[in-house]
């Protein structure tokens, strides 16, 4: 294998995984009402609003500014505020316009340019680095976003997906 098709398959998994992950949350999102997005388990927990702006100033920080190009300003103690407040649109939005652009930096990575030397948040790293950080990152809190949605609404949670064929069934039953 060459270093294009390594490239290449590293690119198309990580995009591929970051789009299920943002279906994810929107998915939970839709199922949510603007309270439910806003609160809190406890005193001092994140609220699936928190972590959504959180994603996207993270995935501005770690793949849009130093990939791309752009430079956005993120205030990181903000996006864990206590008294944020933001409606269920205008995350989506956000959302899903970060990831689009995040999307088209990650797409114009290429073999010359995926071991680039970056630095991001004061650690040395390289494109893919940044990459692979952010999209483990962002798949962590997409299942924390999983998780509170699910505790929200108990019984009344709609599945993204569910088993469907033979083979899909006797998976799960082996997990």
């Amino acid at each position: 294998m060459y270093p294009a098709d390594i490239t290449a398959r590293f690119i198309a998994e990580t995009r591929k995984t970051l789009e299920t992950m943002r279906g994810k949350i929107v998915h939970c999102l839709n199922q949510l009402l603007d309270e439910d997005i806003n609160s809190r388990a406890f005193e001092g927990a994140n609220s699936i609003a928190n972590l959504v702006i959180h994603l996207c100033g993270n995935v501005s920080q770690w793949i849009i500014t130093p990939v791309g190009g752009d430079i956005i300003p993120r205030n990181r103690p903000g996006e864990f505020a206590t008294d944020l407040w933001a409606w269920r649109d205008e995350l989506i939005a956000k959302l899903n316009a970060t990831m689009a652009r995040a999307d088209q930096v990650i797409a114009a990575v290429t073999p010359e340019t995926i071991i680039a030397p970056r630095k991001v948040q004061g650690y040395d790293e390289t494109v893919m680095g940044a990459i692979f950080h952010a999209t483990t990152h962002f798949e962590g809190h997409t299942h924390q976003i999983v998780y509170i949605t699910r505790a929200r609404l108990g019984n009344r949670y709609v599945f993204k997906w569910e088993p469907r064929t033979p083979e899909q069934m006797s998976a799960q039953k082996a997990n």
